[in-house]
């Protein structure tokens, strides 16, 4: 009789382990599914820039997404090849959002923007929005776009 009891106590434990298992796994594949749903939508931004005296040194593309982090610190950038004194580069997978692009030709490849002694830039450069400074350098406010589907930004040097 004693192992009998043992056997249905055992029966029970394993009925609920494995419902305990059942409902894990329900609520695991649940949360997965709901993650892939949550993840935010990305989209692509092409740059295109023109003007550029030459084919020489390379351009260097930084895209920003914050005001106080402009043409100080990148969110995503890129050093590219310059083709037919042009260049073509794609930033993908960027959230939905705000955001300002900055490049200049970097011609002596240092991908450092050189300047004279006053601290103007010796190399071409420009921004999105094809935004200027006046007595410095281009605001975010100029330059900043919103990001809601795959877009083109053309920025002439």
């Amino acid at each position: 009789m004693y192992s009998y009891f043992v056997g249905k106590k055992s029966l029970k434990n394993l009925e609920t382990t494995h419902m305990k298992k059942i409902i894990l796994m329900t609520a695991f594949i649940f949360s997965v599914f709901l993650t892939a749903n949550a993840q935010e939508e990305t989209f692509q931004i092409r740059v295109f820039i023109s003007g550029l005296e030459s084919n020489e040194g390379q351009v260097l593309i930084a895209l920003h997404n914050k005001k106080a982090q402009f043409l100080k610190i990148d969110f995503k950038n890129a050093i590219t090849k310059i083709i037919d004194k042009k260049v073509t580069y794609t930033f993908k997978e960027i959230p939905k959002g705000e955001y300002a692009i900055a490049v200049f030709h970097d011609k002596n490849s240092n991908e450092n923007m050189d300047v004279n002694f006053f601290g103007i830039p010796k190399e071409a450069y420009g921004c999105s929005n094809n935004a200027k400074g006046f007595m410095g350098p281009p605001k975010y406010e100029d330059a900043k776009f919103l990001l809601t589907e795959n877009s083109s930004i053309r920025i002439e040097i």
